[in-house]
């Protein structure tokens, strides 16, 4: 059976990737509800919490999942990089 695919978008419009829709759902409700639960949360942080989280019970390269999908989620306005932070932080995209 042929899995449905997504075609994730890039912050600064670079070429996206066909993924897994499953593999981009598991990905993107990690990613938001981590951030929504912390608020704020540093890009390494969540890659430690991901790799603790998600190493075992995931198919496939859970950072390049992770970076390739937050960047999505930036293109998507879901969520944003926190200005003038370093290591970079991540938040969710305020409701307008």
């Amino acid at each position: 059976m042929e899995q449905e695919k997504i075609r994730t978008l890039h912050p600064q419009g670079k070429q996206g990737v066909n993924i897994s829709r499953y593999k981009y759902d598991q990905i993107k409700s990690f990613i938001l509800d981590t951030i929504q639960s912390n608020n704020e949360i540093t890009f390494e942080k969540l890659t430690d919490l991901a790799i603790a989280e998600l190493t075992d019970k995931f198919e496939g390269k859970v950072i390049w999942y992770l970076t390739t999908i937050k960047l999505d989620l930036e293109a998507r306005k879901l969520i944003e990089r926190v200005p003038k932070t370093s290591p970079q932080k991540l938040k969710l995209v305020a409701a307008q």
